[in-house]
């Protein structure tokens, strides 16, 4: 009761602004960024690294927000904050990097569509499903969208070797299947922390490929 107390005295704004938060809002900062700069036309592999460490920060904000001491509002509020922003990190940035890479076939809005409409669905199951839960989950029911981070960035490394329409057909597949397995009632196994590193490390090697070496 103190705490909830306290945390209505110094937040002077709608909103919960504490350490708890930090990760995902840089997550989502990295996810504008990379809009920005597939916009732009910037290079595609900047936008790729940007994705990359969107999924990074994705996997460890909820690692800091349980070390942060919390109301109930606060965890709920970090509950509906972090499926809002997955909106735009996992949903709309993939979307956009299809676009930009030129993507626009008519075939190819559908995809978008179905994309865009299974994983709200899955965002907005998880939510229902995380507030009736009363222990912390080891599965996730489908495919989380963080896992599209790890998709769309790797796959993209086909674009330096095959011919760019036959790239454009496989990552528009992809996508594809991705939003199809978002509503899968398939049993996803929730990483623990040493897999969450594992995937931090393998995001930096990506980053190495993209920046020194393609």
């Amino acid at each position: 009761m103190e705490l909830q107390e306290k945390s209505r005295k110094e937040n002077n704004m709608l909103g919960k602004w504490n350490k708890s938060v930090i990760l995902s809002y840089v997550g989502l900062s990295l996810a504008i960024i990379g809009i920005y700069l597939a916009i732009k036309g910037y290079d595609m592999k900047y936008t790729q690294i940007c994705f990359m460490y969107v999924g990074i920060c994705d996997l460890f904000d909820g690692t800091v927000a349980r070390m942060c001491k919390r109301t109930k509002e606060e965890k709920q509020f970090g509950i509906e904050l972090d499926s809002l922003i997955d909106v735009i990190d996992f949903l709309a940035l993939p979307i956009v990097i299809l676009i930009c890479l030129g993507i626009t076939k008519w075939y190819a809005l559908p995809v978008y569509i179905i994309y865009a409409i299974f994983g709200i669905a899955r965002l907005a199951h998880f939510n229902i499903t995380t507030e009736d839960s009363k222990t912390p989950r080891k599965f996730y029911e489908g495919l989380p969208v963080t896992y599209a981070a790890f998709f769309f960035t790797t796959v993209y490394l086909l674009s330096y070797v095959l011919k760019t329409s036959i790239f454009n057909i496989i990552y528009l597949l992809m996508t594809l299947v991705i939003a199809v397995l978002y509503i899968l009632k398939i049993k996803i196994h929730k990483p623990n922390l040493i897999a969450s590193i594992i995937f931090l490390i393998l995001a930096i090697i990506l980053t190495v490929l993209y920046l020194f070496v393609l």
